[in-house]
């Protein structure tokens, strides 16, 4: 079974409603619904930082690379 809640948001700004009034617009539906979802997504967003757990996983990986000495001498720059 399901509870329903029912959330009271009192003195939002008429510039915060007119964007969010927009953005309901946009994805097809009610003010309410666009906050539902805004809340939603928030709730649901990872915990973790993806990139920083990349990096721990990675940091045993070489990241040097063996590059040959250069042979040829660099151009001469005229300048004006």
């Amino acid at each position: 079974m399901v509870t329903i809640a029912n959330l009271t948001i009192r003195n939002v700004d008429e510039a915060t409603h007119d964007r969010l009034r927009a953005l309901a617009a946009r994805h097809g539906r009610s003010v309410e619904a666009e906050v539902r979802g805004i809340l939603a997504a928030a709730v649901d967003a990872p915990t973790r930082n993806v990139l920083l757990e990349l990096q721990a996983r990675t940091a045993d990986v070489p990241t040097e690379l063996d590059l040959p000495a250069r042979r040829d001498l660099p151009r001469e720059v005229d300048l004006p």
